[in-house]
């Protein structure tokens, strides 16, 4: 719990209690969250819970007693960002692998919000989560890639109903064991949380989420396939369990794949997006080169 206490000084005159604290705590907190302070009797004045409205007076003390929110707790930091594209509606990026992507249980550093908030000012509030502002979509932690954040609330709603409604055109270069017979593959298993294991993610036929991913054979390594994967569901793990599925597990991928000498990370890159854009309604396609550790597995798969 924190507090703050205050001292009515002599120059206040007749001024009411709520208009007194918007105007000295309006860097720590908004009209609305003074009033719920006051409301719940977390204000006290000389001792004694109060209205909102009660008149004070030069010489009064005013304790405010407060729980720091997640949001309250986010700072920016001066983290370098891969900056693909930005206007006044949307900042496209490049994720490195080993970035979180928003804050969580209790980790409140290093993100790419974090990052975010260093780098610009405008970022929407729309999804609903205050330690998430901008945040519309996400990457796994060790996948690398294209995401596309929302600079306000209107770019943030249009872009959340093209998830929604799946009209986001999503293409990952995913490096799997084994040499895919097929050109083109298709997985339509319904995907949910393991009973036994919260965190990961398993085919259930009789209550999954629907789920569907198409693949794409872009070159076959002796031991080895890169492929193109377009998924047209969102699920979590999606990619790295539907092929898991096919008997064809992600290299580098501890949890649902195979992991390799030469890739520390599961072997998956978000490597282009398009959309319809939130201002022009014009569609827009970003890519991104793949980073340098699947650059270097590949040249090690050649031999």
């Amino acid at each position: 719990m924190e507090k703050i206490q205050l001292i009515v000084p002599s120059e206040t005159q007749n001024l009411r209690l709520d208009f007194y604290l918007a105007k000295e705590l309006a860097a720590i907190f908004s009209r609305t969250k003074l009033k719920q302070l006051i409301d719940r009797g977390s204000v006290l004045l000389n001792g004694k819970s109060v209205k909102a409205h009660t008149k004070i007076v030069p010489g009064d003390q005013i304790d405010v007693s407060f729980e720091k929110e997640p949001a309250d707790l986010l700072r920016a930091e001066s983290i370098p960002i891969d900056v693909v594209y930005e206007d006044k509606d949307i900042l496209v990026v490049n994720k490195p692998a080993g970035m979180v992507v928003h804050p969580g249980c209790g980790n409140l550093k290093g993100t790419l919000v974090n990052a975010l908030l260093h780098h610009t000012n405008s970022l929407s509030s729309a999804g609903g989560d205050p330690v998430r502002p901008g945040i519309v979509h996400r990457l796994d932690k060790d996948t690398s890639g294209i995401l596309v954040i929302a600079k306000n609330d209107i770019a943030h709603r249009f872009l959340g109903n093209l998830f929604k409604q799946h009209q986001i055109d999503r293409r990952y270069w995913v490096v799997v064991a084994g040499n895919v017979q097929h050109e083109e593959m298709r997985c339509t298993e319904p995907l949910g949380k393991s009973v036994m294991n919260r965190k990961k993610v398993i085919v259930k036929p009789d209550d999954g989420k629907p789920s569907i991913t198409n693949f794409k054979v872009l070159k076959r390594y002796p031991k080895a396939t890169l492929l193109e994967a377009k998924p047209e569901t969102g699920r979590t793990h999606q990619i790295r369990v539907h092929l898991k599925t096919l008997g064809y597990p992600v290299l580098g991928d501890s949890v649902y794949g195979i992991t390799s000498h030469w890739i520390s990370r599961q072997a998956l890159h978000a490597k282009g997006l398009g959309f319809l854009h939130p201002k022009t309604k014009k569609s827009v396609f970003f890519e991104s080169e793949l980073p340098a550790d699947m650059k270097s597995l590949l040249k090690h798969l050649e031999v």
